[in-house]
């Protein structure tokens, strides 16, 4: 299934026959209830349905030829926690999925429905839609939940404000009238600004175990910032992008002196990336805490 998607804006839209959503903090996560078991696919189409035995089994309970669109989260003390959503994504063996799904359990955010029952209704309304995710879900219960919705932008504006506590990125907006935008961003995204895009232009440790990413931030100079550890899914996931790579020539810049400033360390070596990769990071300011990164963006 190819998603939808989202551009991103500056402000909060207001207009009629808006409707807005909070902005989970997970992984996309499009769930197919097949007439034979359910299977779990991710944005990139890769399926997971191993990592996530808890959703799976929950979503059995769905009619057949049903598909929904959403996002699975990991709740920790309040609020939803991305690296432990890695953690659960990078299950390496049943054994170990069926542990984190007792310790890590996932929820999944719904936020849309694109066939009920055999029916496509991705050419129906949005409104329409919304209501048919509502009347599937709500009988059901957790840990498939509907994502809340108003049409009231004062609310949503509240939201947007007091959510983040909770782990919520922002907002999306999407009109009432609208078809499901398969593989366009044809919706719009509010996130709070610690949140963004930098260019990867090297990481430190070696090939085969990153440790951190040389990164430069779409705000303030371009001096390149070493982001905080990498957690062991993001590892294991440069190490992949990286190996995909022609491996440097001798006595190219970063295996012989490339250096950058980290914070509360110094001068550290790291190997350069050329042409970039693209990842998603937080980060409260330029320097301080080092940027932490949320993701490697690989459609980019």
């Amino acid at each position: 299934m190819t998603v939808a998607l989202a551009a991103p804006v500056r402000s909060l839209p207001r207009a009629p026959g808006l409707a807005y959503e909070p902005k989970f903090d997970g992984h996309r996560l499009v769930v197919l209830r097949t007439a034979e078991d359910v299977v779990l696919q991710a944005r990139s189409g890769r399926i997971v349905t191993s990592a996530f035995p808890d959703l799976a089994a929950a979503a059995r309970q769905l009619p057949a030829g049903t598909v929904l669109d959403g996002e699975v989260v990991v709740w920790h003390a309040g609020r939803t926690d991305f690296a432990l959503v890695q953690r659960r994504a990078a299950a390496a063996t049943a054994a170990r999925a069926a542990v984190l799904a007792q310790t890590l359990p996932a929820s999944y955010a719904a936020f849309d429905v694109l066939e009920l029952a055999g029916l496509d209704l991705r050419t129906r309304p949005y409104e329409r839609r919304r209501a048919l995710l509502v009347d599937l879900l709500l009988p059901l219960g957790p840990p498939l939940q509907p994502v809340p919705m108003t049409t009231d932008p004062e609310l949503a504006a509240t939201w947007y404000e007091t959510l983040p506590a909770s782990g919520i990125e922002g907002l999306v907006v999407k009109r009432l009238d609208q078809a499901y935008p398969a593989g366009r961003r044809a919706w719009q995204k509010l996130r709070h600004t610690n949140v963004r895009d930098a260019a990867v232009v090297g990481y430190t440790g070696t090939p085969r175990r990153p440790l951190a990413l040389v990164l430069v931030l779409p705000v303030g100079d371009e001096t390149p910032l070493v982001s905080s550890p990498l957690t062991a899914a993001l590892r294991t996931e440069v190490a992949a992008a990286v190996a995909k790579r022609a491996a440097p020539r001798p006595g190219a810049a970063g295996v012989s002196g490339a250096t950058v400033t980290a914070i509360g360390v110094g001068e550290v070596p790291f190997r350069p990336l050329d042409p970039p990769l693209t990842a998603e990071v937080r980060h409260t300011s330029a320097r301080h805490p080092p940027p932490e990164v949320l993701r490697l963006r690989t459609e980019l």
